[in-house]
This record gives C-alpha cells, structure tokens and sequence, in this order.
C-alpha cells in the first residue's frame, strides 16, 4: 500500500460498525493504560511523566505532520481547535482529574466524571447543533451509574485515610470544582474533535495536538527532569512508559478522531463508559482486586448504554454527519 493510499483511507469515514469499534477500543485503550498509571506515577512525577509521554509520542510520528494531497490547508480556526483540544483534553484534563482525585477521593471522582456523557450531548446540541433523543438520555444515565458503581466498589475495596481525610471543608470544595473542569475539558475534547474531524485527517490530528501538549509540558518538565534520578527508574518502567506514551498520544487518539468520523458527537460521549470498565478490568486481572455484583452490574449497564445508541433507530442523530463522499464538508 502506498503513502498516498494510506492517507486517502485515513478521510475516508469508516462503515458505522467499524466507528462503534474505533470509539470502544479507543476508550478502553485509555482505561488499560490509567489502570496501569500507578505504576507510572510511583517511579516518575506527574508532569514528568507528561512531558516525556509528549517527547516520545512526538519522536515516533513526524510524519504524520505531514499534510496529505487530500488535506484541506489550515486555517486560523482550525489551528485554534486543534491548541484548544490539546490544552483542554490532553493538559486540562490530566491535572484537574488527578488532582480533584486527590482532594475529593475516588469515590467523588468517578460520580463527577459520570457526567461526562451528559455534558456531552449539552455541548454537541449548543456548538454543533446535534439533535437530543430520550434514548442518548437513557444511554448518558446508564452510563453515569455505571461510573459510580465502579467509584463506589473501588473505594469501598480501599479504605484511603489520606483520601478520606482531604475530602474535607475547603480541599473537599476545591477537589470537587475540579473534577467539574476536568468534565467540561473532556467533553469539549469530544466535540471539537467532532468538528475538527471534517477537515483534518485522524493522524494529523493526532501529531499536531501531541506537539501542542509537549510544547505546554515541557517548561515544568524540564524543570522536573534537572533534579531527577533517571538511573534509579526500573525497565520495567521504562518500557510501560513507551508503551503509554504511544498508546496514549499516537493510537487512542486516531482511533477515536476515526470514529468521530461518522459518530455524532452526542453518541461518541456514551463510549467513555469503556475506560472505566477496562480500568477496572485491569484492577481486577492484574492488580488483585475482587470481582463483585457491582463490577457485573456495572457491565451490564455500560452494555446497555451502548446498545441504546448503536442500534438502529437514531436516524435522525446520524443524518448530522456529513456523508462519506464529502470528507471536507464542515459541521
């Protein structure tokens, strides 16, 4: 397959069941490499950790800069999306959601980060004018107790004194306003890829916002790096790094952008639930954790929420995205 080839087939928008599955695995990528980022952040700083996962993304896909023969020049709007989704969804996200953690615990901030696909379909009926239906409403409820189960059985699992004691007065106050940032940042990540997802090519998409993280990264980051023991860091390590630095910065995101290629971004917004399933997959497989009625309970929720919005029926909501022989067609 030649260069040329390969890029007309990134525009060109996947069959509907293949985006479905673009969207899931993208989502449940993220959740195996969150589940496995305790690891990470016990041999690396966060912003650390970062930095380099920008670096080595931005090594291993130059070329994917590169403008195609079917690429569209970018325009001052575009290259404004395009800051706007690195800062909200790849740096905003990451030290509001880590950080509301911490202050508010677990338990606060998997029922915040539920209402993820509730803001979604706000934000995609207000910037992209996306039609609501009851059953993408039925699918952000389901979606949001399953969250919660999750939060819920993984904090009753680990009695966090530190958590518990931060959760109070004022740092309980703060740790919650962030977990609310941290929601609208991903959900604006959502809908601007949506409309970026017209024009500029997954791939593209891909290189461009992982330059724009490392850019903002890399002042604290370098900082960090002056005064830290790389020697003393594990290969093990070394090599979940890579592995999250790639999976993180060059697939998940490609998967996704492809999705959102013919997924409305209301529908797209369900297919969060996946990263917390595949987060606690990872607890339950690797890290000891217990099965429990609330993990199955969660499953079977998170399934239907998906089933809501993928079967046939939401004519309406597909008819937003423009066709597959109109790649550069704006939302």
């Amino acid at each position: 397959m030649t260069i040329q080839s390969v890029e007309q087939a990134d525009h060109r928008p996947p069959p509907i069941s293949a985006a479905y599955a673009c969207l899931a695995m993208s989502m449940g990528l993220v959740g195996l490499y969150v589940g496995l980022s305790p690891l990470l952040v016990a041999a690396f700083p966060v912003l650390l950790l970062a930095w380099m996962r920008f670096g080595l993304a931005a090594v291993a896909m130059p070329h994917w800069l590169r403008a195609g023969p079917q690429d569209p020049p970018l325009n001052r709007r575009d290259h404004a999306l395009l800051f706007l989704q690195s800062l909200l969804g790849n740096f905003l996200f990451t030290l509001c959601a880590l950080h509301g953690a911490w202050l508010a615990g677990a338990l606060s901030a998997g029922v915040v980060m539920a209402g993820i696909p509730a803001c979604v379909a706000l934000l995609s009926r207000v910037f992209l004018k996306e039609p609501l239906s009851g059953r993408v409403w039925m699918a952000a409820a389901c979606t949001g107790v399953a969250v919660a189960l999750l939060a819920w059985q993984r904090q009753a699992g680990a009695a966090d004194t530190a958590h518990t004691a931060a959760a109070d007065g004022l740092l309980s106050l703060w740790g919650h306003a962030l977990l609310l940032v941290a929601v609208v940042c991903e959900a604006s990540y959502v809908v601007i890829g949506k409309k970026l997802s017209t024009r500029v090519s997954p791939r593209r998409v891909s290189a461009i916002i992982n330059l724009w993280g490392l850019a903002l990264s890399t002042p604290m980051g370098v900082w960090l790096a002056l005064d830290f023991d790389f020697g003393g860091v594990r290969p093990q390590a070394w090599a979940l790094l890579v592995f999250y630095a790639w999976a993180a910065s060059m697939v998940t995101v490609w998967l996704w952008m492809k999705g959102l290629q013919r997924v409305p971004a209301q529908q797209a917004g369900i297919f969060t639930v996946f990263l917390p399933l595949s987060s606690a997959a990872v607890g339950v497989g690797l890290l000891g954790e217990n099965w429990s009625a609330a993990h199955a309970l969660a499953l079977a929720l998170a399934l239907l929420a998906v089933w809501l919005v993928t079967r046939p029926g939401l004519g309406r909501a597909r008819r937003t995205s423009p066709p597959p022989d109109e790649p550069h067609a704006r939302v």
